[in-house]
């Protein structure tokens, strides 16, 4: 039985969710840390998954590893995770003086704690914390990724998008505070369900959209939605650096757990800046209001809306490659793009809602009785990183599904596919040889001189 003093908080599922010992613990996380390929800068706050290391430990590590370069800088890590053992009224921290693991004790910061203790919606209960899996099973990963650092601990229960996210102001701090949210995603559906419900999560927290997020999207949707209420209000921006599920790491496909994580840097705090090529909820919606006014200028002077760049911040003036795409009733409408950054982000935006409108092939001209009908998606891409491979299995086992666009390129031919088409086309055994077939080539054809890119893209809706 585990035992609880005023002293210290024992670890409770060391042996279950990860090894008790603690060689063998460091070896697996060590292991998980060292499998990530990284020189992105380091965040401000994650979004990580908390269930078994087998299952989800490489998904946390995608973000735990951006960690190296504040290895010696972080001295505090607020933590907030979902109460599954207890039920809570809003939050709870401990009274505990430390929480254990196998590979030693993480010191509470007391001071954070009774700070938050001011605030009517936290309280104290050590017994919430007891027998809590989410907070406890980042503990490892931050005791070797961090030099040393104290812990405020959370277990948020029924608790609003406000009444976390003033905690987390309260307890934000500067570059000596992590802020780690757990988080799973959608829990016990079919492999292709829990995909195309992941996705739609993920493109809520990057889009910083709290209201989408839903009970079943994520058992900790509450941290969730206050880290993004915050980061919305502070124009902050928040990147997926990667999404799976237990059919992808060590369980079966038919009744999954989605894992993701995500990472938000500060910047400079302003709606002008960037995050790692990222951009504001409020540049989004300005970006949207350009498409719309250059479809509405195409429907009564035949030619797209000029924009005048001095309106707006010198982020959106940069060259950037976009797509716009236009769907009527849920049915696709126009979609054009560019793959390169030959203009001002503006710009593109402009010509290609004007070309999605008027010059997609497969459709006619918008007629002016449509456009009240139409839904407006932005994809912002990343710049295209080109693939190295050996053969076509290689290829294949690297793209990563929800979460690559792909360029393919090949004896003349040349296709593209934006990362939502995983919508539709859910795994790479589907997706791959549509994209061949995009690019004009049979789904079987493979040659030594196959080029392939990848990118990302950030989406507004």
């Amino acid at each position: 039985m585990i035992i609880l003093n005023h002293m210290n908080r024992a670890a409770a599922v060391a042996g279950s969710f990860y090894p008790a010992r603690p060689t063998e613990l460091r070896d697996m996380v060590q292991g998980f840390l060292a499998s990530v390929n990284t020189n992105a800068p380091a965040p401000k706050a994650v979004i990580v998954p908390h269930a078994g290391y087998i299952y989800s430990g490489a998904v946390a590590a995608s973000a735990y590893a951006r960690l190296a370069p504040v290895r010696n800088t972080i001295k505090r890590v607020v933590l907030l995770g979902p109460a599954h053992r207890v039920a809570v009224n809003g939050l709870a921290t401990v009274n505990t003086e430390a929480f254990d693991t196998p590979l030693g004790s993480v010191p509470i910061d007391r001071q954070a704690i009774e700070q938050c203790l001011s605030l009517p919606q936290v309280s104290v209960s050590d017994e919430a914390h007891l027998y809590e899996h989410s907070l406890e099973v980042h503990l490892p990963f931050l005791q070797l990724c961090l030099e040393s650092f104290t812990l405020a601990p959370f277990v948020v229960g029924d608790a609003n998008e406000n009444d976390v996210a003033e905690v987390l102001e309260l307890l934000w701090g500067g570059e000596e505070t992590l802020i780690v949210i757990s988080s799973d995603l959608s829990h016990f559906h079919d492999y292709e369900t829990a995909n195309a419900m992941d996705r739609k999560t993920s493109q809520a927290i990057v889009n910083l959209q709290p209201e989408l997020l839903g009970y079943e999207d994520a058992c900790g949707r509450n941290p969730i939605k206050g880290l993004l209420h915050l980061a919305r209000e502070h124009h902050y921006a928040i990147q997926m650096v990667d999404l799976k599920n237990s059919g992808d790491t060590a369980g079966d496909r038919n009744r999954v757990v989605g894992y993701g994580a995500y990472v938000l840097d500060t910047g400079t705090g302003n709606s002008t800046k960037t995050i790692n090529g990222r951009y504001t909820w409020s540049d989004g919606q300005q970006l949207l209001q350009i498409a719309k006014e250059s479809i509405r200028h195409g429907l009564k002077h035949g030619k797209p809306f000029a924009v005048d760049a001095e309106q707006y911040d010198e982020a959106l003036r940069q060259p950037r490659a976009s797509f716009v795409t236009l769907k009527s009733a849920g049915k696709l409408r126009g979609c054009i793009g560019s793959l390169q950054a030959i203009r001002p982000l503006i710009e593109d935006i402009s010509h290609n809602a004007f070309a999605a409108a008027f010059s997609d092939p497969r459709f006619p001209p918008l007629r002016e009785d449509e456009y009240d009908g139409l839904d407006f998606h932005i994809s912002i891409l990343s710049l295209p990183e080109p693939i190295t491979f050996s053969n076509e299995k290689d290829l294949i086992d690297q793209i990563r599904p929800g979460i690559d666009g792909l360029i393919l390129e090949d004896r003349g031919h040349r296709g593209t596919f934006l990362p939502s088409v995983w919508e539709s086309l859910p795994t790479t055994e589907q997706f791959w040889p549509q994209l061949k077939l995009k690019a004009g080539l049979p789904t079987d054809h493979w040659s030594d001189t196959v080029k392939v890119s990848r990118y990302t893209t950030q989406a507004f809706s």
